[in-house]
């Protein structure tokens, strides 16, 4: 009888410990480059993997460079271009960082929660810290997480004559909505 309540703690106590840490793999990233002169740089990818941590608030979402979808294809060849993103030597965009004050959030209480997240962004090897505000929708058993913010595409090496020319934006907006 001792093995068994033994036994019986400690899976229910391995099940709380999963239970923390919730993932997606369709979470969703839009890019929106557009400036008044061109409004076709848009690209959204709906593969991105994601992780929240409702104990610690660690969230991290990573992002495959060739898996942003454009309506006009050569876009997308110069987006993943050398002289751009270079998907081929650097595959992936990723996110990672923690909720501030994850203790306010009650992942088990149905409501919205204003959140800001402490975290860097990684684009082409370029390391930089980006805090992000977002918000946190809980609803019974699903956790829906969602950001928009904004950076520079010249802080990661990201220049060129779209952007001089005003056809690209050098900052554009980036919104992430993912379903835990």
């Amino acid at each position: 009888m001792k093995k068994t309540t033994i036994l019986f703690a400690l899976l229910l106590a391995t099940g709380f410990t999963f239970a923390q840490k919730k993932t997606t793999t369709t979470a969703t990233v839009s890019f929106d480059a557009t400036t008044p002169k061109d409004s076709a740089p848009k690209a959204e990818n709906k593969t991105v993997i994601g992780s929240i941590n409702t104990k610690t608030g660690a969230v991290a979402f990573e992002a495959s460079v060739k898996n942003f979808s454009f309506a006009n294809p050569k876009m997308h060849d110069h987006f993943n271009g050398e002289n751009w993103l270079n998907s081929t030597q650097f595959p992936k965009f990723t996110y990672t960082g923690t909720i501030a004050n994850v203790d306010k959030v009650k992942f088990t209480t149905n409501g919205t929660y204003n959140v800001t997240v402490n975290g860097t962004i990684v684009i082409k090897g370029i390391t930089k810290s980006l805090p992000v505000s977002g918000t946190i929708t809980v609803n019974g058993n699903k956790i829906n997480v969602s950001s928009s913010f904004s950076f520079k595409l010249s802080d990661f090496g990201i220049s060129g004559q779209p952007i001089e020319a005003g056809k690209v934006t050098n900052e554009p907006k980036i919104k992430v909505s993912a379903d835990f």
